[in-house]
């Protein structure tokens, strides 16, 4: 048997019934980062709508509606993804809010000396991704209702 074959066959099942945590703490740990920048925004409004204006450059929105739809990203699908409810669409939807992130912030995030800022989006980017294209997996209110409406 080939190596590549007999440590598939040993990790497996090992690692497979571990799918269900790991996406789960992939959730929680996109929930905490996005909600607690959310709240951040949300309880410095003033802050926030001053950053949007002179700091943050979003492309074709205007400031005040860049800041809405950007703290309302960051605390609406964040809070899906901790229920596990429509999860494809809420990883979805962070996924273009942690893309507008880097868009709007390249001029600091694309400069010297901020190379692990970028590396976190970019974290942050795949675990997202990940979800988008696995799902919540069987601990999330997701699997309850298709498993309910496939019977």
């Amino acid at each position: 048997m080939p190596l590549i074959k007999r440590l598939t066959t040993l990790l497996d099942p090992l690692l497979v019934p571990l799918q269900p945590l790991v996406l789960l703490l992939a959730r929680l740990y996109l929930a905490k980062v996005f909600i607690a920048s959310g709240w951040l925004k949300l309880t410095n409004w003033s802050q926030t709508l001053d950053l949007f204006t002179s700091e943050y450059h979003v492309p074709v929105l205007p400031p005040m509606i860049a800041a809405v739809a950007g703290t309302f990203g960051e605390l609406v699908f964040p809070s899906l993804l901790v229920l596990g409810l429509f999860s494809r669409p809420a990883a979805v939807g962070l996924f273009f809010v942690n893309a507008m992130a880097v868009i709007s912030y390249r001029d600091v995030l694309f400069s010297e000396g901020f190379e692990a800022a970028l590396g976190q989006h970019v974290l942050w980017g795949c675990l997202i991704a990940g979800l988008a294209v696995f799902g919540s997996g069987v601990l999330s209110v997701d699997r309850l209702i298709v498993g309910r409406s496939s019977r």
